[in-house]
């Protein structure tokens, strides 16, 4: 019988020494979610390694064992030195450190020995199991894919993930699209580990990861399951009120500044029920805000309006390259809508990123579609992104719904 995709993840780590985690980019259930597998394999004698070269917000530096994070990667990877020995035979073989250099000394049986006959090679990586959490594809897993992609062609991979448009890109893909994130995902693998592996530490990661892509179990996402689980990671010793106040109750002054600029910008559409606001370039730059606090307030927008069914957020990080926000109520498919502008995300939250566009030019199109698309649905009409022209603007995923 074939293994489940459980049972294979399982079978790779138990025999796997030496592990490598690479988080997608930085968002609470990817950092609690590789927090609490690194604390769990370092428990079961595993060497590991977890590697994040996103700048880590300072709202997770309340997460245990923070420090273990490595903002850089090594590689780890085997240096090979080959010697020609068709025309002399190797007698000896020593070595010695001169000068902050490594000589190694060779002493022929017969013949000598040449430079020409001395090549150099980079050998294997010293890795036996690689795991991504919470990255749909290896591009969210940034940097240490673009610059080692032989990493991931080489060492057996293992995709942890929940996301509904994950591309399956691993050796083993434990994917769940029910999961509300990767950490609830996690906890039956942590289980099926060992018992007695989850503590006070793990549970807390476990559950900020759940916290997180659960908007603190507001998000429609959040399932009798995960609320199961998050009363079991109570249980374990999770503190909960710790993770409320770090990710929902503390603000940095610049947050606070640009979300003020942002509710200025709110606009309403009573008959299409949408609301949307802006947050253009020269906002972002002046308050001195950071990509990941612009994410926050579209919650706070969806859950404080109760008008809207589909609230959306376009931001410029970066000159005319717009990110789209998308949350919506029960019933409605933020992903769908995410789809007709090429991005992609899950039901309740999902985005989408509009390259060569200024913030009018995509506030525009965007909100023209999505009133198209809600006078069909309102109209009991099922829309389809089929249905809808695309923008005409090339589009890729927004960095936005990796924190869904």
């Amino acid at each position: 019988m074939e293994l489940t995709p459980k049972q294979q993840a399982l079978e790779l780590i138990n025999k796997s020494k030496h592990i490598l985690i690479a988080p997608g980019r930085a968002d609470g259930d990817s950092i609690g979610s590789g927090l609490a597998l690194y604390l769990v394999l370092s428990r079961l004698g595993k060497r590991v390694s977890l590697v994040v070269l996103d700048p880590l917000p300072s709202k997770f530096n309340f997460l245990p064992q923070l420090n273990e994070i490595q903002p850089e990667f090594n590689g780890l990877r085997d240096f090979v030195i080959s010697l020609d020995c068709a025309t002399a035979a190797a007698d000896k073989l020593a070595y010695n450190f001169q000068d902050d250099k490594l000589n190694i000394v060779i002493t022929p049986k017969h013949g000598v020995f040449k430079p020409t006959d001395v090549s150099f090679a980079e050998g294997s990586f010293q890795y036996d199991c690689l795991i991504t959490l919470d990255a749909a594809d290896l591009e969210q897993v940034g940097p240490l894919y673009t610059d080692s992609p032989k990493l991931f062609q080489t060492v057996p991979l293992i995709n942890i993930d929940h996301h509904a448009s994950n591309d399956y890109y691993g050796a083993v893909n434990l994917v769940d699209l029910t999961a509300t994130s990767t950490a609830e995902i996690l906890v039956g693998l942590i289980e099926a580990l060992g018992p007695s592996l989850i503590d006070a530490d793990v549970a807390t990661a476990l559950l900020t990861g759940i916290i997180n892509d659960t908007g603190s179990f507001q998000h429609s996402n959040t399932t009798p399951k995960s609320l199961t689980i998050a009363a079991q990671m109570v249980g374990f010793g999770a503190r909960h009120q710790e993770i409320i106040q770090y990710l929902f109750k503390t603000k940095a002054f610049s947050t606070l500044k640009l979300w003020g600029r942002i509710l200025t910008n709110v606009q309403h559409d009573a008959g299409s029920r949408l609301v949307w606001s802006t947050a253009p370039l020269s906002d972002i730059t002046e308050t001195e805000a950071t990509g990941e606090q612009i994410s926050g307030i579209i919650d706070e927008l969806m859950t404080s309006i109760p008008e809207a069914d589909i609230v959306v957020l376009l931001s410029e990080r970066d000159p005319r390259v717009v990110s789209g926000s998308i949350r919506t109520k029960r019933g409605i498919d933020a992903a769908d809508i995410a789809k007709i502008f090429g991005g992609g995300g899950h039901h309740g939250a999902a985005g989408f990123k509009l390259l060569d566009s200024s913030i009018p030019e995509a506030e525009a199109t965007v909100v023209a579609k999505i009133r198209e698309y809600q006078a069909k649905r309102l109209m009991g009409v099922t829309p389809t992104p089929a249905e809808s022209e695309n923008v005409g603007l090339e589009p890729v995923i927004s960095d936005l719904v990796k924190s869904e």
